[in-house]
């Protein structure tokens, strides 16, 4: 099936601050590189016959490329972002005017803070839904509420692991692929419950954010260093897109982050 991805262009991308531990201001990164593998994560969403709809970048919020944190949208419904850093903030309300600019009527802007997608990853039946960095829990409740859907709390603990969507992505409508490692004991048991047949990632492709993919439930757009998970991958029948985003990744970012899902 056809998905919808919004994306935003890293024209003004660069490391200037630090607000998780992947990033390194000393170190900086390089736009020209970030931009070509940015325009090759889009070619691959092209090529797997995928929309891809743009959203201008603005000066001075050099993590707008990361879209995933921009909205939720599931059913046609916006829930819109509430940034937990400053230098962020003024993302949610430009995600949230393209969305009004585009023809989206029901749209939310939250109260509570929450990172769009980075901490909301929607299956068929539930909406799973991170805490313990970014999103604050009152915003799990809150998007129940706006979106009809049943949402299911987990808990990170590590901070390399800041986003539910760098430790967790779903394989398609039933099942996901995750991180043990960057959860709490009680969201692991809730993991092993829900998904029993789950693929379970090793820390190696964690600590190269191979769980911040994008699945269509037929291909799986990964980070390429992530190795061990793309051969589990392929023995159960999924095709890898591999992606080389290693300049994103300076800022904390794979292909997830930088894809949000339009559903509906």
């Amino acid at each position: 099936m056809t998905r919808h991805y919004l994306m935003c262009r890293p024209d003004h991308f660069a490391v200037e601050y630090a607000i998780n531990p992947w990033m390194d201001p000393g170190a900086g990164a390089d736009r020209e590189v970030a931009i070509r593998q940015w325009e090759g994560l889009k070619s691959a969403y092209e090529g797997l016959g995928h929309r891809v709809s743009l959203i201008d970048p603005l000066e001075g919020l050099p993590d707008m490329v990361f879209a995933a944190n921009g909205a939720l949208v599931v059913g046609g419904r916006v829930y819109g972002a509430r940034f937990a850093h400053p230098e962020r903030a003024a993302e949610g309300p430009a995600y949230l005017r393209w969305f009004t600019d585009n023809g989206y009527d029901r749209v939310h802007a939250a109260a509570s803070v929450n990172e769009g997608e980075g901490d909301f990853l929607t299956l068929d039946h539930v909406v799973l839904a991170g805490t313990g960095f970014r999103t604050d829990v009152a915003a799990h409740a809150e998007a129940q509420e706006f979106l009809g859907r049943p949402v299911v709390t987990l808990r990170l603990v590590d901070p390399r692991f800041y986003h539910l969507d760098t430790a967790l992505f779903p394989l398609d409508g039933r099942n996901v692929a995750y991180f043990p490692g960057a959860f709490s004991a009680g969201s692991r048991e809730v993991l092993r419950h829900l998904f029993p047949d789950a693929v379970i990632a090793d820390a190696d492709d964690a600590a190269v954010l191979g769980l911040n993919a994008v699945s269509d439930g037929t291909s799986v757009v990964i980070s390429a260093e992530a190795s061990g998970l793309q051969l589990e991958l392929k023995r159960r029948g999924f095709e890898v897109v591999p992606v080389e985003l290693s300049e994103l990744r300076k800022a904390g970012g794979g292909p997830k982050c930088c894809t949000l899902e339009i559903r509906g």
